[in-house]
């Protein structure tokens, strides 16, 4: 093993720092092409473009701080005239997703009622009876099951008073039996 302070030792750390030099350029390099390109920037993209592993961002804070810089605000000359950034994209993004929901309600309530005055203007055409007789018929329906709601609340009622009654003629039947 070489000795601290040795010429074989010396040599490796002046390598290594070497290295690290020529990495760090490459970051900083990789970080003015993303954003003159008007690419996205970020830790991978960087490191991706770089030819370094990420790992080598997070321990070098001062490099990884300019990253996040450049993430949340591009370089002037990236998109001239645009201040695109990924937060301004994201709620570009939400408010386009939302525009699309609307307009597919819309489309659905405008399919439907295409279909509805299609139907009707077939039923007419077809000789087999206006709409207005099915909507009377529809109102019919809709009054007879609301009767029959009422006949069958009247038939419990009526059920529960037969039940009591004989509950009431049991008992009374019991009681003179027993007298008797």
């Amino acid at each position: 093993m070489s000795k601290p302070g040795s010429p074989r030792t010396d040599a490796m750390v002046r390598g290594r720092q070497a290295d690290t030099e020529r990495r760090r350029t490459r970051v900083e390099q990789s970080l003015r092409d993303l954003q003159a390109a008007g690419e996205e920037v970020s830790v991978t993209a960087v490191a991706r473009r770089a030819g370094v592993d990420r790992t080598f961002l997070y321990r070098h804070r001062d490099l990884l701080t300019q990253i996040h810089t450049a993430e949340q605000c591009p370089a002037e000359g990236a998109v001239k005239g645009a201040g695109v950034s990924r937060s301004s994209l994201m709620a570009d993004l939400a408010a386009a997703n939302e525009r699309n929901a609307r307009v597919m309600g819309r489309i659905g309530l405008l399919e439907q009622r295409l279909s509805q005055l299609m139907g009707e203007q077939t039923w007419r055409e077809s000789g087999l009876g206006a709409p207005d007789g099915v909507d009377k018929l529809q109102q019919r329906i809709v009054e007879l099951e609301q009767e029959r709601g009422d006949l069958k609340l009247k038939l419990d009622e009526a059920v529960e008073d037969l039940d009591a009654t004989r509950s009431t003629n049991r008992e009374l039947t019991r009681a003179l039996n027993q007298t008797g």
